[in-house]
């Protein structure tokens, strides 16, 4: 591509903002993302995650949320984990938070270099244009596959040759008709390890996820008591779960000094004490994920999970703690409470 190629400028400046990939679809270049979206959705995978079926509409295509949008830029910015995502799993008193909300809002973060990218673009240009990332009802996946950044994986998220399956995804919808990049090729072959990774069998065939069976959904996206089905393959996931993204083989390309420092892991997130989550009010709470996208699921939702985390990796000295809690205001609290103490009283009684 000339140096001089709108096109080629893009990338140039995507990465001098701190994007690690960029690729350009054309606004209709993945037909078939809005049949898959219905299907799921009739099935009632995306369990309490309303939103999803009431902007299936906007969903659907690109068009469908803009109907001027012409081509899109679609951008991945790397989070790639310097330290093992799995290292904690048997860990006794420690929770474990998915590697994409140890560090920095990734909403901010991202929505931040899309704009300034937009701004440069517009200036550039003289373009109308929209900036996106995760909260709107864009699919970003099925985008960044048909720009050619990679390719939607057998656990249903994007698999980078470079990245791994570590890239948080934005997109730019634009007026211009730019010169689309060629789409993804999927390499994942006859590998099945995302697949019998999962700890809870959400993946009802490859390419294929049900939320409702999903650890990240069941620990961010799920309001009230967590299936009592669930509770013990949680081990002690607090906020996400990595095991799918983390066993990957492509991961070995990913390297952790390409990943954007605003999302080193902090250090009270990377094995936070249970202890100290169990006793988190609604202020303390907002204090400690204070620029975290944690923050989103309220004290309530956190301090649910660490007594399920408590009852599978949790000691007797859990146990006051959670007798407190038996009286907490939150019914979901009350009870994952209850059944993380009778889960450490029967270690207890088996030696």
């Amino acid at each position: 591509m000339p140096p001089d190629k709108l096109e080629h400028r893009i990338k140039q400046k995507a990465a001098e903002l701190g994007f690690s990939a960029c690729g350009i679809a054309r606004a209709d270049a993945a037909p078939r993302a809005g049949a898959r979206l219905h299907q799921w959705l009739a099935e009632g995978c995306h369990g309490d995650m309303i939103w999803m079926e009431e902007r299936a509409h906007h969903r659907h295509a690109p068009a469908g949320l803009w109907p001027a949008v012409r081509s899109v830029v679609s951008l991945g910015m790397s989070y790639a984990p310097a330290a093992d995502p799995l290292a904690l799993a048997d860990a006794d008193g420690v929770g474990r938070i998915s590697v994409y909300a140890q560090g920095a809002d990734y909403h901010d973060v991202v929505k931040r270099a899309l704009k300034a990218l937009g701004r440069w673009l517009v200036q550039e240009a003289g373009c109308d244009l929209k900036v996106f990332v995760d909260t709107a009802p864009v699919m970003e996946k099925p985008l960044a596959e048909a720009a050619g950044i990679g390719w939607q994986g057998k656990h249903t998220n994007l698999v980078s040759r470079d990245h791994g399956s570590w890239l948080f995804l934005g997109a730019i919808y634009t007026t211009l008709d730019l010169d689309p990049d060629s789409g993804g090729v999927d390499r994942c072959g006859r590998c099945d390890a995302c697949q019998r990774a999962c700890p809870t069998d959400a993946f009802p065939a490859p390419y294929r996820l049900d939320a409702r069976r999903c650890i990240s959904y069941l620990t961010i996206e799920h309001r009230g008591p967590i299936p009592a089905e669930f509770r013990e393959a949680i081990g002690n996931r607090l906020y996400g779960c990595d095991d799918c993204l983390a066993v990957c083989p492509w991961n070995k390309f990913a390297a952790a000094a390409a990943a954007n420092r605003a999302f080193v892991s902090r250090a009270e997130l990377a094995a936070p004490e249970l202890t100290d989550l169990l006793a988190l009010d609604d202020a303390e709470f907002r204090q400690v994920f204070a620029g975290s996208p944690i923050k989103r699921i309220g004290r309530d939702r956190m301090v649910r999970n660490a007594c399920i985390a408590a009852g599978n990796n949790g000691g007797a000295a859990l146990l006051p703690q959670l007798a407190t809690l038996t009286d907490d205001a939150d019914e979901a609290v009350r009870d994952a409470a209850g059944w993380a103490m009778a889960r450490i009283s029967a270690r207890r009684r088996d030696g």
